[in-house]
């Protein structure tokens, strides 16, 4: 019998996801199994609702992709009522987006996924002067002395001589693994720590335009933040500038330390070039739009399917297709009126409960059945991949000057062809080229604001149909965004005025659906075959290609006592997941 591991569970934050795979006689995964282990249901609480108040219960789907699921819904809500929203409401909601982007995905690169590369405890062994020279040698980031990263090293000594490693806890140090010289792995732990910090203000934006984070505030029909520059609770010149200086601090993170260290630490580890691909198809809804966000293919993100890794052939996916977007259950624990093996349109989705596994906890996934509170999204049967690497693939493809010379260099630099961006490390790689465009469009939706606001173009909100009495007895949309995860659809119908159907297809269900009726894995089970592990014991490998699509299921709360024993798990949010 095959030796089967399971790790669960495999995030360091947004839980549950567990992971089973089947090792062959050379220690390489042969086979794996997703499984999503904490049940949906936003979409059952959304029924009969007013769909002007979707989004607030949407947003809670999750704790960190508050923003994603609130412009989804209102989205989706516009679409299906033809509501039109003022060209600077949709400007702001671009700076909202971008600002998310940028911000989830260096919090990612740190705090969630530098880890699978970067041993921790190895940096007691850098020099920190030497992790100076490198420092000054890839940017003019300002903390870059040798006393500095010395400071560093103490703080990490302290730690680790506590006994208890903290946020540095539950990790593999010492793995065989890590290739990383100690003076590079001690100026990832020393940007470990300052992103933590330079998250206060990466995260202003949304406090100011959408009143707080996380649950920042939204509206149908453009943004709740009216525009007076002589108003003390509008948006007015001084939180203009607050903007302002919080995207110039975001772009100096990026430009200096984000990006920089990627460059350093992906040499290393360049056989991940050829590892954690899977399936070759990709997806995006796409996203900032542009004042018609009618044509996608002007959106900076476009509307994309590639299939066979082919970008020469890029098609446009229509969401509203009801034989090409479908959800399968085959294998995932919910149950469909017309059988096992129908797909849905999200239009016409089912949430029926139909639990039919082992009791928790439980020894090993029952595969051959249901496994999975994830259903199984197919595009034309066929499943994708979703996320940055998507995202990057569609503007490369679609001719996006700055994506292009990015990822040209990003190559150059590490003397890889461009089929390595099918990888692991392309995925990870891939990240970081949109943060740098996304935080550059953030200084370009600001200005383009700013010659709005100045032309007097203030307004921000549409009411125009806001009223149930003008709407159609029935109506159904389909709101798009394109999350730091990938690709997010809220799909509504609305009849009579109240919720009638209500469907979230998120990232991670695409990224980690289950088998599908035709036995098709999806991407985080077909990522993994073929995954060398130097120690079987300890499987950080699996960790790293997992962790590349930044899995994000459903929210909870661990509790412990002051003696650091369990108390239990409290569920807040009842959606497996998010962006």
């Amino acid at each position: 019998m095959a030796q089967r591991l399971v790790i669960d569970p495999i995030t360091r934050i947004e839980g549950h996801l567990r992971i089973e795979a089947e090792l062959d006689g050379n220690s390489k995964v042969a086979k794996a199994y997703s499984s999503g282990t904490m049940v949906r249901g936003i979409e059952i609480i959304l029924k009969g609702r007013d769909p002007r108040e979707a989004w607030a219960f949407a947003q809670r789907a999750c704790g960190v992709c508050t923003t994603v699921h609130s412009f989804a819904s209102i989205r989706s809500v516009e679409d299906a009522l033809g509501i039109k929203i003022p060209k600077a409401a949709n400007l702001l909601r671009n700076l909202m987006i971008a600002q998310q982007y940028a911000h989830d995905h260096v919090m990612h690169f740190y705090h969630l996924h530098a880890l699978d590369w970067v041993d921790v405890v190895a940096s007691l062994k850098a020099n920190p002067a030497e992790t100076s020279r490198i420092q000054q040698s890839i940017s003019s980031w300002r903390n870059s002395s040798p006393a500095y990263f010395a400071d560093v090293q103490k703080k990490v000594q302290s730690i680790v001589d506590s006994g208890q490693l903290s946020v540095f806890a539950n990790a593999y140090w010492g793995h065989p693994a890590y290739k990383l010289p100690p003076e590079i792995n001690l100026l990832a732990v020393a940007h470990y720590l300052e992103a933590l910090d330079w998250q206060k203000d990466a995260v202003k934006i949304h406090t100011i335009l959408g009143g707080k984070n996380p649950h920042p505030n939204f509206v149908v029909g453009g943004v709740p933040m009216p525009i007076d520059l002589n108003s003390d609770t509008a948006l007015n010149a001084e939180r203009l500038s607050i903007i302002s200086d919080s995207i110039d601090r975001i772009t100096e993170f990026v430009d200096q330390v984000y990006l920089p260290d990627l460059l350093a630490i992906a040499p290393y580890y360049l056989d991940y070039a050829a590892i954690g691909e899977g399936l070759g198809n990709f997806l995006t809804w796409g996203e900032l739009p542009g004042e018609d966000n009618s044509d996608t293919s002007k959106y900076v993100v476009p509307r994309a399917l590639i299939l066979n890794r082919d970008l020469a052939n890029v098609t446009v996916p229509d969401p509203r297709d009801f034989d090409r977007m479908k959800e399968y259950i085959s294998h995932s624990w919910y149950k469909y009126g017309a059988g096992e093996t129908a797909g849905l349109h999200p239009w016409q989705g089912e949430t029926t409960f139909n639990y039919t596994g082992p009791k928790p906890p439980f020894q090993q996934l029952e595969v051959e059945q249901k496994y999975s509170w994830l259903k199984a999204p197919r595009w034309n049967d066929v499943p994708v991949e979703v996320g940055p690497l998507a995202r990057v693939l569609a503007m490369y493809a679609g001719g996006h000057q700055q994506t292009k010379d990015l990822v040209d260099m990003v190559l150059k630099k590490l003397g890889a062809p461009l089929t390595a961006v099918f990888s692991t490390l392309g995925r990870t790689a891939a990240r970081a080229i949109e943060t740098k465009v996304f935080a550059d469009t953030l200084r370009a939706t600001y200005n383009d604001l700013i010659t709005e606001i100045k032309a007097g173009n203030t307004r921000t909100f549409n009411s125009d149909k806001w009223e149930p009495l003008t709407w159609p007895a029935r109506a159904q949309g389909f709101g798009f965004m394109e999350a730091p995860r990938g690709a997010l659809g809220h799909w509504i119908v609305i009849q009579n005025g109240k919720i009638e159907n209500y469907q979230m297809v998120v990232p991670t269900t695409w990224n980690g659906s289950p088998r599908d009726h035709k036995g098709q894995a999806g991407a985080y089970e077909a990522a993994l075959v073929g995954t060398p592990l130097a120690k079987p014991e300890w499987p950080l490998e699996i960790l790293r290609t997992i962790h590349s699509f930044d899995p994000c299921m459903a929210c909870a709360i661990h509790m412990v006592d002051a003696q650091g024993q369990d108390l239990g798990e409290v569920g807040i949010g009842l959606n497996v997941c998010v962006s």
